[in-house]
């Protein structure tokens, strides 16, 4: 079996759709959901879900190997960042080359760096006009959202879409295409 061991900050809707599109797969599963958040709602959906949630803190994240040793021990064939708002260490981008990978809410180059996840990315291609937005399935590298792009999906956007449709219409994408290119990566189709 292929082992994914997920990362995330938030509410999780995208780990539960990951977990979802796995369950009874005959060659992937989930193993670990990690959080930074005690109080994320993925915690909550993956103690529904069944799947195992770890928390950790900053510091033994970006401060010790704590987290290195774990993902070690779980030994992961892949790493999804689906939702999580930390920058990854150095130490694990060398530990697992190619084995992490993330999915942004625009289309980068445009929208991405520090401090550009959510509804801060969705109100920037609001503010500049944009006809289009989508998500980036990327791998992960030492710098936000600069890793080797994997694949990219469009929407359409009006100047009438709020931030929360544009939102909407990205949070679909997502939902459908995040675990079909997670497999695909994983079974190298």
């Amino acid at each position: 079996m292929k082992r994914i061991i997920l990362f995330a900050s938030g509410s999780g809707s995208n780990v539960e759709n990951i977990v979802r599109y796995f369950e009874g797969h005959p060659a992937i599963e989930i193993s670990a959901v990690l959080t930074n958040k005690r109080d994320a709602f993925v915690i909550d959906r993956c103690n529904k879900l069944g799947i195992p949630a770890l928390y950790f803190n900053k510091s033994g994240f970006t401060g010790s190997s704590l987290v290195l040793q774990v993902l070690q021990c779980m030994d992961p064939d892949l790493i999804v960042l689906a939702g999580f708002l930390l920058k990854i260490p150095s130490e694990l981008v060398t530990a697992f080359p190619k084995k992490i990978i993330n999915i942004h809410p625009a289309l980068l180059p445009k929208f991405g760096g520090k401090g550009m996840y959510g509804k801060h990315v969705h109100t920037a291609v609001k503010t500049q006009g944009e006809s289009e937005t989508g998500i980036t399935i990327h791998f992960v590298n030492e710098h936000y959202d600069e890793g080797a792009i994997i694949r990219q999906f469009k929407v359409g956007i009006s100047e009438r879409d709020s931030v929360d449709q544009i939102a909407a219409k990205v949070q679909s994408l997502e939902h459908k295409h995040f675990p079909e290119v997670i497999e695909a990566i994983l079974l190298d189709t």
